[in-house]
């Protein structure tokens, strides 16, 4: 009944996204029609917009096809968002053991653990294991040359891009009181909330922005971006606490949460970005840059909302 119910819900949420990037098509297109295609910002919001598309339809087809699918994508997620990571971030020969376990080591077994429902060594795997286990390795390479700087990318990069991400799909396993066989709906909740706050924060900037947050990380942030886009994820979070195990006042609080570790993971990465010289971290996704430019807010938001929801609400 639950898994029914669940299904139900998943097919009115994703018919309102649908319905949201038909219009925002058609918004694109007219501005298009009337700027003549030659304005930038009517450009990248089309691009935007195109790119939404392709990634609600990925996102969908994962649904459709189960928890296993889920995983599978985030974890290419993950590989995709830490070779932007390294590229950004020099490395030497010495780092390629610890790189290589990291990638086709790290990745395949923190994601089993998730699909194994291992909570316990999924928690503590990579911050405390490969942790370790990451510098060890490469000792081996013999190089001493700026060993601790080099170490210590290699090692925020696996914390950010494979065990903050991989907290997102691992919702799926939360047993959560009078919530069972739901997990993917918290699973959608937590992507929304993050996307809608971010593309909300954009829309408010442009609109009304006139204060920067903080100019010298990230110049197209403002403050009137972060409270009236921040503001409306909230609204639209708590609007949506039907597919929650959430009340609607315990949803205005864990969308404000959502909002809040988003922004703060979206500021700390685009201040490591400015101190690399780059503007995006790469250019995988049309109109959103690379894989990490669209996940710098997640890597903050999902490990919180997961360890207050798992805290809180499990059964």
């Amino acid at each position: 009944m639950n898994a029914l119910a669940a299904q139900e819900k998943l097919l009115w949420v994703f018919g309102g996204i649908v319905a949201l990037l038909l219009v925002a098509s058609l918004v694109g297109w007219l501005l298009s029609r009337r700027a003549g295609g030659g304005v930038d910002s009517v450009r990248n919001l089309n691009a935007r917009v195109r790119a939404w598309w392709g990634m609600v339809a990925v996102l969908g087809v994962c649904f459709l096809l189960g928890p296993t699918a889920n995983l599978v994508v985030f974890a290419c997620i993950s590989f995709f968002a830490l070779r932007e990571f390294i590229t950004l971030t020099p490395t030497r020969a010495g780092d390629h053991l610890p790189l290589v376990v990291a990638f086709y080591v790290l990745i395949p077994v923190q994601y089993w653990l998730i699909h194994d429902g291992w909570y316990g060594l999924f928690s503590i795997f990579i911050p405390v294991y490969a942790f370790l286990a990451l510098p060890a390795l490469a000792v081996f390479g013999g190089d001493t040359r700026d060993f601790l700087e080099r170490s210590t990318k290699i090692q925020w990069g696996v914390m950010i891009a494979i065990y903050c991400i991989s907290h997102a799909p691992a919702l799926l396993i939360l047993h959560l009181r009078g919530y069972a066989g739901q997990g993917p709906l918290l699973l959608l909740y937590l992507m929304l909330v993050v996307q809608i706050s971010d593309v909300m924060q954009y829309v408010f900037g442009k609109l009304f922005g006139k204060h920067k947050l903080a100019p010298l990380v990230s110049p197209s942030k403002t403050v009137e971006g972060l409270v009236g886009g921040g503001l409306a994820a909230v609204a639209i979070g708590t609007g949506l606490w039907w597919i929650t195990p959430f009340t609607p006042l315990q949803s205005a609080a864990m969308s404000a949460l959502i909002v809040a570790c988003g922004v703060l993971g979206g500021l700390a990465l685009s201040a490591v970005k400015r101190s690399l010289g780059a503007k995006d971290w790469g250019q995988m996704i049309e109109g959103h840059g690379g894989m990490m430019d669209r996940m710098d807010s997640v890597t903050y938001a999902a490990p919180v909302f997961f360890h207050v929801t798992r805290y809180f609400f499990s059964g």
